[in-house]
């Protein structure tokens, strides 16, 4: 085997993260393009160190005339190195993004728990978080939006999504399979600019890059990984406060977090900086709504902290108020 300077990074990068315990099961997902390639040739070589059991997994959401071929060309490369394959295919074409980003966690998920992996992994890369930080940034977001794609979450229970590959950008993913000649698999929707995110990718990034700062995506990465620390750290001051501020004796503690009514005191979030009280109404509209909480939604819950006495919101989606009774506002 031939041990480059990426081999290295990706070694340490497991060990100090704490990515993989050894002798776990781990089931890389591969499109067959550079990045994943990239990725399953890193773990095969690092597999003898660790002692991983490694599975391949393919989703083809036929959206491309050729996504047929591309999962034979995909399973082929699994039997070359003797790993065993899982193929999911949509039951109809999904032709938007999010939808094919769910439908494919969905789908990592249930093979993951068929077969006994105790993670999904994925070959995200510092490119696609730099990506992902631009676009999120433009469609408007706090910082949590901006620290998206993390190393590793929670997908279901005992099943972890991790992205070893989050301090490699593109540039890099692309010399690795050069040098091993490995069989990258062009995907032509990476080329359709009615893509927000190929814009981004194609047209953007090479813009910043050249007029900018020549390591753009890797700035940007970076940006990304300091901003999910301070996230991490102000969800947990956040819900302190939130638990603080909350009535007790409205059913159990855990039940008190997730139905209506609910009370918070204004006089202990009052004294709280204007990050936490944000930060506090959004967990709490996260309980109460199917879908994220905007910002105007945030602010106007917010705004009750220091309103005059029977103020009160209009209905939030789904139908609930929020009111101020003295001390208290009231979600019901």
């Amino acid at each position: 085997m031939v041990w480059t300077l990426l081999h290295a990074k990706i070694h340490r990068t497991i060990r100090s993260r704490h990515l993989f315990e050894r002798n776990h099961r781990l089931l890389i997902a591969v499109s067959g393009g550079q990045d994943s390639l990239c990725l399953i040739k890193l773990l095969l070589d690092l597999q003898s160190k660790w002692g991983w059991d490694l599975g391949i997994a393919h989703c083809d959401h036929r959206w491309r005339s050729d996504s047929e071929a591309n999962a034979h060309h995909v399973e082929n490369l699994a039997k070359t190195w003797g790993i065993s394959f899982y193929l999911e295919i949509a039951n109809q074409p999904i032709n938007s993004e999010a939808a094919a980003r769910d439908w494919r966690y969905q789908a990592l998920s249930a093979i993951a728990k068929a077969n006994n992996y105790q993670y999904i992994v994925t070959g995200h890369t510092a490119s696609d978080r730099a990506e992902t930080l631009l676009y999120n940034l433009i469609r408007g977001t706090g910082a949590d939006g901006l620290q998206a794609l993390t190393w590793q979450r929670p997908l279901t229970t005992g099943i972890m999504l991790v992205r070893p590959l989050l301090e490699i950008t593109r540039i890099q993913t692309e010399q690795f399979c050069q040098e091993f000649k490995l069989p990258i698999w062009e995907d032509s929707t990476n080329q359709d600019l009615q893509y927000a995110r190929n814009r981004i990718r194609q047209e953007l990034i090479p813009y910043l890059r050249e007029n900018f700062n020549p390591q753009v995506e890797s700035a940007l990465a970076q940006t990304a990984e300091l901003l999910q620390a301070e996230v991490e750290y102000l969800e947990k001051a956040a819900q302190q406060l939130r638990e603080k501020g909350m009535e007790k004796g409205i059913g159990n503690e855990e039940d008190s977090l997730t139905l209506l009514p609910l009370r918070l005191n204004r006089r202990v979030l009052q004294k709280a900086p204007l990050a936490l009280q944000r930060r506090v109404m959004r967990q709490v509209l996260q309980q109460i709504l199917t879908d994220a909480p905007s910002f105007e939604h945030i602010e106007k819950l917010t705004a009750l902290i220091i309103a005059p006495n029977r103020s009160q919101t209009d209905p939030f989606p789904g139908g609930a108020i929020a009111q101020v009774e003295g001390d208290w506002i009231c979600l019901k």
